[in-house]
């Protein structure tokens, strides 16, 4: 196993670090959808359930897994616990790749078990609104798909700011919300709420044209957050790999 994987294992799982994200999730996830289940369930329609309620829900399982799958790859949750990067690529003396895919592995398993705790609530909210079966798929695959293409600008602040832990949390979020505004600003769809409540609604959305060329809405979105995301794990491993030209900061 991938040493730095294995020592993120550790420190989330093995200590108990990750109950702390856990519990965050569902003491805000779970309220959300039994609240609102509640209250759309009251009068003429007591008991039937609410149509929406599955897009509730999975807009807010959405926000909080990208939140914190940002947060844990940014190491915000018991830094201290982790072994500095020097000593990963210059005592042990691994490679900036194995650094890379280690830290980036986690973040996947992270995203999964994130995924995996949100999903019964998620199938629940699906069968009261009587949801098809495609679209709750479709809805744990966007969650995902988002929650990696983000996420991984936590790693890439977690290793350019790995000292200045208080900044780099502020300098992360304010990235971010700058993304998601120019994308909002930019072409509505980019957003992934936008997006996610369009698929889940089967609304068409108008397609982007630049220039006299349409582009449909859902290659530009795709498209965006790949970009988005490739260029995250790129700056992750040129970073990595320039620490290991120059020494550590």
């Amino acid at each position: 196993m991938n040493p730095v994987l294995r020592e993120n294992l550790e420190v989330f799982f093995g200590e108990g670090h990750v109950l702390t994200v856990y519990y965050y999730l569902l003491i805000i996830l779970a309220p959300v959808g039994f609240i609102w289940f509640y209250t759309s369930s009251l009068g003429e329609q007591m008991w039937k359930g609410s149509g929406d309620l599955f897009e509730v829900c999975s807009v807010t399982a959405l926000l909080l897994i990208v939140y914190f799958a940002l947060r844990v790859a940014n190491r915000e949750y018991a830094p201290g616990r982790f072994k500095p990067l020097e000593h990963w690529l210059r005592d042990d003396r691994r490679a900036a790749g194995v650094v890379a895919r280690g830290r980036v592995a986690f973040l996947l398993v992270h995203i999964v078990g994130l995924l995996l705790l949100s999903a019964p609530l998620l199938v629940w909210a699906a069968a009261i609104s009587r949801t098809p079966l495609p679209d709750l798929a479709a809805s744990l695959a966007l969650i995902s798909f988002h929650a990696f293409c983000y996420g991984v600008w936590g790693l890439v602040a977690s290793v350019v700011w790995e000292r200045e832990t208080e900044s780099r949390e502020f300098i992360i979020r304010g990235f971010i919300l700058f993304v998601v505004v120019v994308a909002l600003v930019v072409y509505l769809p980019l957003n992934p709420v936008i997006y996610l409540l369009a698929v889940l609604e089967r609304h068409e959305l108008e397609p982007l044209s630049i220039a006299g060329m349409k582009w449909s809405a859902h290659s530009v979105h795709f498209g965006f957050h790949l970009v988005l995301g490739g260029a995250g794990l790129a700056a992750h491993r040129w970073v990595l790999k320039q620490d290991l030209k120059l020494g550590h900061r």
